[in-house]
Order: structure tokens, then sequence, then C-alpha cells
């Protein structure tokens, strides 16, 4: 990765002796990995302080570490461990990063976005990796320290960063855009995610908006032009709009969803996408226009598509007893992304009959009530049934009712009873979608009616 040199210019306080034949080849924030000659970074928390277990990192191949100059040393370390002195080791770290991204200087493409940014993550990657060795986020690491990591991670082959940035509240999206400094920016669209913090969507989309703060000055921001609460910034230089709206730069047209695809026309040029809805045929295009910029031709791009390895439990086509199609979709929601799950499950063919089993959407606040009612009122036939748990989700029952429809509902209590219940169901040509948030673990059910 980088020489004890280059942490020394960094960080020119230090105790040890740097040896320029030393490299560090990994870093370590978790004591308990094994990587051999890595940079220990300790991570201080609520509960806990990584400080502590520098002996552990030691013992697991750490030959250096940032340490907080408050933190008292440790007095049983070789003597030719090297301490670099900080602050505080999480701006240190950050710090790193941003000087590990500007010495490779790689082509960075940051997204964000309330809905999408994982998928269309994927769908950057997979495209731009069959002409570029590209880097990219793994799993959920797009925070404070996730983003920072990935960086970090990064082989000095790397020739495209692809980092996805998520936030809770104000100014989060400014620091990780600032980190990565990024030649072309993404926002996938504005929901509610988060909006317990942000208190609307117009935060929300200010919010989303503080990924142009780190963006190189000749870069470009490619956003979901469909969106109102983007309007302010369409037509400013360097702005691409996406959308389904013939006013957008790139128009997405003649949308067709197929058992296992999404065809779609670009400007008059026919792709297909292996995901269903049309919501994914504009994360789709969301890439394309950034593989576009940086000379990948039709061709290329198509088969970037095709090879896409989506991260799991993202609207996941699975088989559980009896035969019974199941649509794993239970990584995260929020109302705009099960309001789409939902159409896309309506519009399927080849089932006779469609259930819906959906949980909480969390951090809502105030507003939890009001979405949750939302997408009730999505729901109408070919939708079969529906199974609701958790205890925000019941409003969705609630509304199903009170509108006297002919769906069936039910509201579980315990996922034992969910499970219990959803036996009734499973059989050929019935096909289950399973939505909510992340920590509602509805992947325990999922696992229950597969056995």
């Amino acid at each position: 990765m980088f020489t004890l040199e280059f942490l020394q210019n960094i960080f020119p306080s230090y105790q040890g002796q740097i040896q320029k034949e030393l490299k560090i080849n990994d870093i370590m924030t978790d004591s308990r990995d094994e990587k051999k000659h890595a940079l220990f970074i300790p991570i201080v928390g609520d509960t806990f302080n990584g400080h502590d277990f520098i002996n552990q990192a030691i013992q697991h191949g750490a030959i250096a570490a940032l340490w907080d100059e408050k933190e008292k040393l440790p007095s049983n370390v070789p003597a030719s461990f090297i301490f670099f002195f900080v602050s505080d080791t999480l701006k240190a770290m950050q710090n790193l990063a941003n000087s590990y991204r500007n010495d490779i200087d790689p082509i960075v493409i940051g997204i964000t976005g309330s809905n999408g940014k994982t998928t269309t993550k994927d769908l950057v990657k997979s495209i731009l990796k069959i002409e570029h060795k590209t880097h990219a986020t793994k799993g959920n690491f797009n925070n404070h320290i996730g983003l920072p990591i990935t960086i970090l991670e990064m082989p000095r082959d790397t020739e495209v960063l692809v980092v996805e940035m998520g936030m809770n509240d104000f100014g989060e999206i400014d620091l990780l855009t600032n980190i990565a400094q990024p030649n072309f920016a993404i926002i996938t669209n504005i929901g509610e995610s988060h909006i317990e913090h942000l208190e609307s969507r117009e935060g929300i989309a200010r919010a989303k908006l503080e990924i142009r703060n780190g963006l190189n000055q000749n870069g470009f921001l490619v956003i979901d032009g469909d969106e109102p609460l983007l309007k302010s910034v369409s037509d400013e230089k360097n702005v691409i709009t996406c959308g389904f709206a013939k006013t957008n730069v790139v128009n997405i047209s003649d949308i067709q969803i197929c058992e296992q695809s999404t065809l779609f026309k670009i400007n008059d040029e026919d792709y297909s996408v292996p995901l269903l809805g049309k919501h994914h045929a504009k994360n789709a295009t969301l890439a394309i226009v950034i593989a576009s910029r940086l000379g990948l031709d039709h061709k290329t791009i198509q088969k970037g598509l095709d090879m896409l390895e989506h991260t799991t439990m993202r609207f996941e086509r699975i088989q559980g007893k009896n035969g019974v199609s199941i649509i794993n979709d239970a990584y995260n929601a929020s109302a705009t992304s099960m309001k789409a799950a939902i159409e896309v499950v309506k519009q399927l063919e080849g089932f006779k009959h469609k259930g819906l089993v959906l949980g909480d959407i969390l951090e809502l606040g105030t507003y939890s009530n009001q979405m949750h009612q939302s997408v009730a009122n999505t729901i109408e036939k070919p939708i079969d049934f529906v199974i609701t748990f958790g205890e925000h989700a019941i409003e969705i029952t609630k509304r199903l009712q009170s509108k006297n429809t002919s769906v069936i509902s039910h509201h579980c209590a315990t996922k034992k009873e969910v499970i219990d219940l959803l036996q009734n169901y499973l059989q050929e040509e019935t096909l289950l979608l399973f939505k909510a948030s992340r920590g509602m673990k509805f992947e325990e059910i999922i696992q229950k009616i597969m056995e």
C-alpha cells in the first residue's frame, strides 16, 4: 500500500525507527484480524477503545499504529514497532484515506441517494471492471468509518474507485465527498430514508446535494432528473439528468419487465439489465452514463450489465418449500423502495397467486404512520394477500382493512406466527415478496420456509 516514509510525511510525530525497506501491506481496525505488515488504526467507540487491543493487533501482524497522543503507550511492545501520534485516530484515518486516494489518483465515482445506492454501485462496478481495474465499496461500508476503509483497501493498481456514501444527518455526505473527491457523482433519488433526522424530503435533498462539495472542478453530477427536488441543479454546468421525462438529457423509454430482466431504451439505444423494475432501468441508466463518459461502447456496457453480481437480499429470486417462488428484498426498505417492489410484483406474469410479507420501515419518526399507510395505497389486485409484522407495519394492514379491499390482510405479532401462517401459501405458482428494513431480519423468516 505505502511505505512508512509515506506515513511519516502525513504524521510527522512518531516513535520508533523508520526503516525504508518496511512497507505497509494492509490496514487493521479489528485487532482480531490476521494481517501481515499491517497498520493498526484503533477506533474509539462509545463502549470500546481499540487502543486496549494493541498487543493482539501486534500478534496478528501489525507493525505500526496510529496512536491517540492522549492514550498511554503500552510498555510491552517490540522495540521495532512504530507509533504515529495523532490527536484523533478516526480523523487521522480519514486524512490518510484522502492522501492515499490522491497518491493512487484513480477515477473516483461517488454514489448517494435514498434508494438504489448499492444496486447502482454494483452496476457501475460490473460495467467498468471489464476495461478498468476497479475497486468498490463492499457491503455497507459507506459511512465515516467504512468509506475510508474502502479507500485504504484499494490496490495500488486501481484505475477506478467506486464509493457509496450513506448518511443519517446533515454534514455527513460533505465529510465523505471531501475524503473521496469524486470525478463523477451520482444521486440516485430522493426518498424518505432518515427523514426522522432531516425533517423533510427537502432536507434530504439538501443533504444528498452535499456530494457536490468534494466533486472535482471539472467533474460531472449525474442525477434523477424526474425528481422535482433536484430541479434546482438540473440546469447547472456538468449536470446530467436521467429519467423517464423527455426533458431529461438522457431519456429512458420503452420499458418491458420480463421474467428475469428489464428491457429499456436510452435515447433510442436498446439495453437490458438482469433486475426487475423500471426503477432498475433508471439505476442502470445512471451507470451507463458514467461508462459512456469514460469511453465504453454500447456492446461493452451491455456485457457489463449482463455480468452483474448483485448484492444478496436485494430482489433476489429463490425457490422455497413446495416450489413456492420467493423474492428476497429484505436487505433494507424505505416507503419508496417498498412501493416500487410491490409494483414489480404486480407486473410479473406466470403466477396464480401473489402475496406480500412486509415489515417495519424504520427511522421515519413522526412520519411513520403516514409512510406505512402510503404503502397500503399501492396494494391492490393482482396481489391476493398481505402479511405484516412489526409495530409500524401494522398500519399497512389497518389501512388495507379500512379500504374494504378484496386483498386478504393479516398482521402477526411474532415471526413464528408469520411462518405458521405462510404454510397455507407455500405452493407452486405462488409468488411471495419479502420486504422490510434491515433491522427486522426478515431472512430469519425466509430461512424457515426454505427448509
